[in-house]
C-alpha cells in the first residue's frame, strides 16, 4: 500500500421507487458501450502508463462514438500602437472539443494487446461498460493534488516515498466531497471524509479554498479530525488512483472497514466502483474526477 497516517506504520501492502425526478435526470440517456483505441506511445511512457492511456482514451472514443463532441472556437484580436503612430494586430483563435457524456461505470475487465513496432510500444484497449448524457446542472470543480507544500504551485502527479500528500480544492456551489485512493493491490482507501467523522460526504461551502490533509491549514474547530498521509512505496514505481467526487445534494460514503485504528477506513476496489456507479446514477448532478500518481521507491 502507498499511503500511510503520517504518525503511524505504513499500510499493508432493489427496487428504486422515484417519487419526484426533475426534467434533467428524465433527459439523460444511459448506455451499454463498447470503446476501442490504439494507442502510439513515447519512448519516455511506461507500459503501465501506455495502457491507463489507452483505456482512458478508448473510454472516450465510446462517449463521442455515442453521443458525439461539442466544439468551441475562441477568437480574440489585440491592437498594437507604437509611439510612431503605426499599429500591430494580433490575433489568437482557441479551439477544443469535448465529448457531450461521461463513463458511468465498467463492466467488463479491460483487455490489451501490447506489441511493438520498430521499437515503438503499441498498446490497444477494448473495454465495455455504461455511459449517459451529461447533465446541464453538472457543476465543474477546480481539484489539485499537492506534493510538499500547500500552495498551488506544488502541484504533481509524482511522489517519493516519504512524500506529504495535500488535496486544493474549490468549488463555485456548495455541496459535498468525499475522496478515495484506489492502488495497485485492488484496495480502495476513504481518505476524506475524515476517520473521526460520520459517514456523510464533507461539507464545502461556494467560492472557498479548501486545503485538505492539513492540521495547521484547516479550520481550528476542525483540526483535531484532520488526517495527514505520507506517500509510501514498496516496489520501485507503484501507481495510485486518486477519486474526488462531488455533489451539490448530499450523500454518504461507502461501506467500508477499518482494518487498524489509526488507518483509513478500506474496501475492496470493485465494491468502490460498484457504490460509485450507483451513486452517479442516481445523482445526476455528482462529479467525479481520476487523478493518477506514481510513487517511486527512491
Amino acid at each position: 500500500m502507498l499511503l500511510i497516517h503520517r504518525f503511524m506504520r505504513r499500510l499493508p501492502a432493489a427496487i428504486l421507487i422515484m417519487i419526484w425526478c426533475s426534467p434533467a435526470i428524465l433527459a439523460q440517456r444511459t448506455v451499454k458501450v463498447t470503446g476501442q483505441y490504439t494507442y502510439h506511445a513515447p519512448d519516455n511512457v511506461t507500459l503501465e502508463q501506455a495502457k491507463a492511456t489507452a483505456l482512458d482514451r478508448a473510454k472516450i472514443q465510446a462517449i463521442a462514438d455515442e453521443f458525439g463532441t461539442v466544439v468551441s472556437q475562441t477568437n480574440a484580436t489585440r491592437i498594437t500602437n507604437s509611439d510612431s503612430g503605426s499599429s500591430s494586430v494580433d490575433f489568437l483563435s482557441v479551439g477544443g472539443s469535448e465529448v457531450k457524456g461521461e463513463w458511468i461505470e465498467t463492466i467488463s475487465q479491460p483487455r490489451f494487446d501490447i506489441s511493438y513496432q520498430d521499437g515503438m510500444l503499441i498498446v490497444s484497449c477494448s473495454v465495455s461498460g455504461k455511459i449517459r448524457e451529461l447533465s446541464t446542472d453538472r457543476v465543474e470543480f477546480s481539484a489539485r493534488i499537492l506534493r510538499n507544500g500547500t500552495t498551488d504551485r506544488f502541484e504533481s502527479s509524482d511522489f517519493r516515498s516519504g512524500d506529504d500528500l495535500y488535496l486544493s480544492f474549490t468549488s463555485p456551489v456548495s455541496g459535498y466531497i468525499a475522496v478515495y485512493l484506489t492502488d495497485d493491490s485492488g484496495q480502495a482507501y476513504c481518505l476524506l471524509p475524515y476517520r473521526a467523522q460520520p459517514g456523510e460526504a464533507y461539507r464545502v461551502e461556494a467560492n472557498s479554498r479548501y486545503l485538505l490533509f492539513s492540521t495547521a491549514e484547516a479550520p481550528e474547530a476542525e483540526r483535531h479530525i484532520v488526517d495527514e498521509y505520507v506517500m509510501t512505496a514498496s516496489r520501485t514505481t507503484e501507481h495510485n488512483m486518486i477519486h474526488i467526487i462531488f455533489s451539490p445534494n448530499p450523500f454518504t460514503k461507502a461501506v467500508d472497514a477499518r482494518a487498524d485504528h489509526a488507518l483509513p477506513r478500506e474496501l475492496p476496489t470493485a465494491d468502490f466502483q460498484k457504490w460509485m456507479a450507483r451513486a452517479r446514477t442516481r445523482d445526476p448532478r455528482m462529479t467525479t474526477t481520476q487523478i493518477p500518481i506514481t510513487i517511486s521507491k527512491h
